[in-house]
């Protein structure tokens, strides 16, 4: 019906104009009666406007589905009066002995007929309403007059009103059919949306499962890692020390585990925004050339960065990550050979690309291998080859930084990974900050633990005192400030090691701001987090220092080092 009233307007009123301009064109040849012409012409007028006037009433009520009926009612009527003012039309139109004359009414109202077909064929009573009393009438007459070939026309006429019916039954059909896939399509597409946004959903309930459950994932990792580093700095026997080393390595296995499980689950929540700055590549390459030279030399493989003077606009410590993804899984990759890193210049942007003479990836692998957990000839699940995480990474960190990600493989010879980035203006650079003084645990002092859970208390107080340093630990912010004020004559501490995550609903960040304001002294802070949004801690300022648990004690020792350094009015600044 919406159809219908939405496209018979336009023929309804061709189909009128017609009409009365064959009216007015006989009725000027003297071959039609005025008065005949002139009451064809305003029944003709009248009920077109009368059309044009349901219509407009269709489409300012817009009737619901269940209301089609009485409207598909008025709409065949008001049709079927319209088709009726040709019984007494063809009547006074034709002549008993012209020829000519007849074949044009003839085919002024074959034209109208078959011009309502794509449109009125949507509804067959309304398209039969119409057809009937415009072909009929001509019919009857072919076989009354008496003109020359007035039976041949009478005949050919007759097939028409059988055709025409017919003809509107298979376009009906098909118009039918096509709404029908219409519908079908949109339930398809309606069905995709929700199937998509259920997989989204399921996505993103994964990341907030993983970044819920990480905080109490991490703890008993934290404090596992804290007892195996106190328990090395203990005199040990030999056979002791092999226990504790291994100990250490599988706790940094695990703490390479939660790093990776963190990194995607980050992605995933969106917690990580990059910031873009001009950087140079030279440094960053060399660097990555250094880090992973021993990896290369221990499998016998030759890494080679190709020297380049280029500035790209990225997020350093993101692209470096990919970067880093990337070379990493070239040297675990490769067998013999070489590893070439380095980058070229393509107009506006810049190809990073890593190349590496290894086994290759398969055609029908090479979508595979940027999925979670998916490792070329991995079936075992053999550790030292990795997680299979670290290209999934990659392909969620380059949207972030606006790089292109593009792979090329022969199987048997080797792999090119290209990073596309832009190319930024050697004098949009930073200045390089001096680095800082090297430093340790050399410098002691006291510092206060804070941590609601208890193996992680006695795990820290037992490594910090190994180091030298004298350890105050509590649960909370309050219990911290009683401690701390009965011991050493109340004297602030020269450091706060507080977790992002304490009992009763109170955060690290608000712990160290209410020791600081009852000391009335900006003593340095560093915050340990096992939450995915943990990052967001720091940049309120509050703490000096983000860590993710498990922090390898390496890490501890150098980062406790470096705050104590600045507590003692070093000229080194914030980390």
């Amino acid at each position: 019906m919406r159809a219908l009233y939405r496209g018979s307007p336009v023929g309804v009123t061709a189909g009128g104009l017609a009409a009365v301009t064959l009216a007015v064109f006989l009725m000027r040849d003297g071959r039609m009666a005025e008065a005949e012409a002139m009451a064809f012409c305003i029944a003709t007028a009248v009920l077109v406007a009368a059309h044009h006037l349901l219509c407009a009433q269709f489409r300012r009520r817009a009737p619901g589905d269940s209301e089609w009926r009485p409207w598909a009612l008025a709409f065949s009527g008001l049709i079927a009066l319209q088709g009726a003012t040709w019984i007494p039309g063809a009547v006074w139109m034709t002549s008993p002995t012209d020829t000519a004359q007849s074949l044009v009414v003839l085919l002024v109202s074959g034209m109208i007929v078959l011009g309502a077909l794509p449109v009125f064929s949507a509804y067959l009573p309304a398209y039969l309403a119409l057809a009937i009393p415009v072909v009929a009438p001509q019919v009857v007459l072919g076989f009354q007059r008496t003109y020359a070939f007035h039976e041949v026309l009478a005949v050919l006429t007759l097939t028409f009103f059988v055709a025409a019916p017919a003809l509107a039954v298979v376009v009906g059909r098909r118009f039918t059919a096509g709404l029908a896939l219409r519908y079908e399509n949109m339930r398809l597409i309606e069905d995709l949306r929700l199937q998509s946004a259920r997989a989204d959903e399921a996505n993103r309930a994964k990341s907030r499962f993983l970044a819920a459950a990480s905080h109490d994932l991490r703890q008993p990792a934290h404090a596992l890692g804290l007892f195996a580093g106190a328990l090395r700095e203990l005199r040990l026997s030999k056979e002791a020390g092999r226990l504790a080393d291994h100990i250490t390595a599988s706790v940094r296995a695990l703490d390479t585990l939660f790093a990776v499980l963190l990194d995607v689950s980050r992605l995933d929540a969106g917690v990580v925004q990059a910031r873009l700055e001009s950087l140079r590549l030279e440094p960053l390459l060399a660097r990555l050339a250094r880090d992973y030279a021993v990896q290369a030399a221990a499998r016998r493989l030759e890494l080679r960065v190709a020297s380049t003077s280029l500035v790209v606009v990225s997020d350093p410590v993101l692209l470096e990550q990919v970067l880093r993804n990337l070379i990493s899984n070239a040297v675990k990759y490769t067998d013999a050979g070489r590893i070439l890193v380095g980058a070229r210049r393509r107009g506006a942007r810049v190809a990073i690309e890593v190349w590496d003479t290894g086994r290759g990836i398969a055609p029908n692998e090479r979508d595979a291998v940027f999925q979670e957990f998916y490792q070329v000839g991995n079936p075992e699940r053999d550790r030292e080859k990795g997680l299979g995480l670290g290209l999934s990474i990659v392909r969620r960190i380059t949207p972030l930084i606006d790089a292109g990600l593009a792979m090329d493989s022969v199987l048997g010879c080797g792999s090119v990974f290209r990073l596309d980035v832009a190319r930024g203006r050697l004098s949009d650079v930073a200045m390089p900050v001096p680095p800082h003084a090297a430093v340790g645990a050399s410098r002691t002092g006291l510092i206060l633990v804070i941590d609601d859970e208890a193996a992680i208390r006695q795990a820290m107080s037992a490594l910090l005192t190994t180091w030298g340093h004298r350890v105050i630990t509590a649960s909370s912010g309050a219990e911290a400030l009683s401690l701390a004020s009965e011991c050493d004559d109340g004297k602030a501490p020269d450091l706060i090691v507080c977790d992002n995550r304490l009992r009763g609903g109170e955060t690290g960040a608000q712990a160290i701001r209410r020791l600081r304001a009852a000391w009335g002294a900006e003593i340095p802070a560093m915050l340990v987090t096992g939450d995915v949004a943990g990052a967001s801690t720091a940049e309120d300022g509050v703490a000096d220092l983000l860590l993710h648990k498990p922090v390898p004690h390496a890490v501890l020792r150098a980062a406790i080092g470096q705050l104590l350094r600045r507590r003692r009015g070093s000229t080194a600044g914030p980390i």
